[in-house]
């Protein structure tokens, strides 16, 4: 297949036959910078659940984040993060997962478990506060100004 030079802002066919846009060096700008922003908001948004929950569970941070199981403790914490953007922050088991380096149905289990767990009343307690402080905290918009 020979390549075919574009205009840019032209439309044109890719190799699967679907529509798609040649973007300017503007709009290539843009769309770079946009998922620049977004990224950086994910990425700050797992920084405040994991801090927000190591805190709470006396775990390091930096365990939470890693690969391995680790001890009951971390595995535990680790749980609750999952749990905690899951819910606080809406994000799918699918996005939680690549989040955490982990897969969906780890997520998924790390789900009931701590739903089980909620009927200890102190434990549900804890995962109430700590959904407060992510929401509060992950939540770029100043407070009392409504969703759009």
């Amino acid at each position: 297949m020979r390549p075919v030079k574009h205009e840019p802002g032209s439309t044109t066919l890719d190799h699967r036959s679907r529509r798609r846009r040649v973007l300017t060096g503007i709009e290539r700008k843009a769309a770079l910078q946009r998922l620049r922003e977004e990224l950086a908001a994910i990425e700050r948004r797992r920084l405040i659940i994991e801090k927000s929950v190591a805190q709470v569970f006396g775990v390091p941070a930096k365990e939470i984040s890693k690969t391995s199981r680790g001890r009951a403790n971390v595995a535990l914490a680790r749980q609750v993060a999952m749990y905690i953007d899951h819910i606080a922050c809406g994000d799918t088991m699918t996005e939680v997962g690549e989040l955490f380096a982990r897969d969906r149905t780890t997520v998924a289990h790390a789900c009931v478990v701590i739903e089980d767990r909620r009927d200890d009343p102190m434990f549900d307690r804890v995962l109430d506060l700590l959904e407060r402080v992510v929401r509060s905290l992950a939540d770029p918009r100043p407070s009392g100004i409504a969703p759009t």
